[in-house]
């Protein structure tokens, strides 16, 4: 996929919206070279999806065995607006706490009081900083199931309209 393209579909209104999410699925291979999925708090910053972890996660040897990843954000109605997403994930070690992480945790209703208590928590736990993982998207489809669908499903429907129209 063209990074035009690319962009074509993050631009627009519902994927942004989709974007604003805090979680996604992250699909990568696994150290014993299985497939994982896992939901993990995310933040666009207009460009790349933010993720944070610990330094001792176990997903970072993964990452960095086959950085090639996927994401899924999508909605919990029906239907569900999906976006997929698939790119490189850059691993970035930072002392302290990203800015981003504490970001993602925005959306979250707190009082001022309970996000102090949080970050508090945060710098208690992360004192060995902790790592940013970066996915710039190199290809993206939304899915919004009234003008787009999965394309297996777009294929049955043109293969029935022509069965029809014949």
């Amino acid at each position: 996929m063209h990074p035009h393209e690319v962009e074509e579909v993050l631009v627009k209104p519902l994927s942004q919206e989709l974007l604003q999410r805090d979680v996604a699925r992250l699909a990568f291979v696994a150290a014993d070279g299985t497939p994982r999925v896992i939901p993990i708090a995310i933040y666009w910053n207009g460009s790349e999806i933010v993720m944070c972890t610990s330094k001792n996660a176990r997903k970072l040897p993964a990452l960095r065995r086959h950085p090639a990843v996927a994401l899924t954000i999508d909605t919990e109605v029906h239907p569900p607006d999906v976006l997929l997403l698939r790119g490189v994930a850059e691993l970035d070690p930072v002392d302290g706490i990203p800015e981003e992480y504490l970001r993602i945790s925005g959306t979250y209703q707190m009082t001022p009081e309970q996000r102090q208590g949080f970050e508090d928590e945060v710098r208690s736990l992360y004192v060995d900083g902790m790592v940013r993982i970066v996915v710039r998207p190199t290809w993206a489809k939304l899915i919004d199931f009234e003008t787009t669908l999965p394309t297996s499903i777009q294929e049955l429907m043109d293969r029935r309209t022509a069965r029809q129209g014949a």
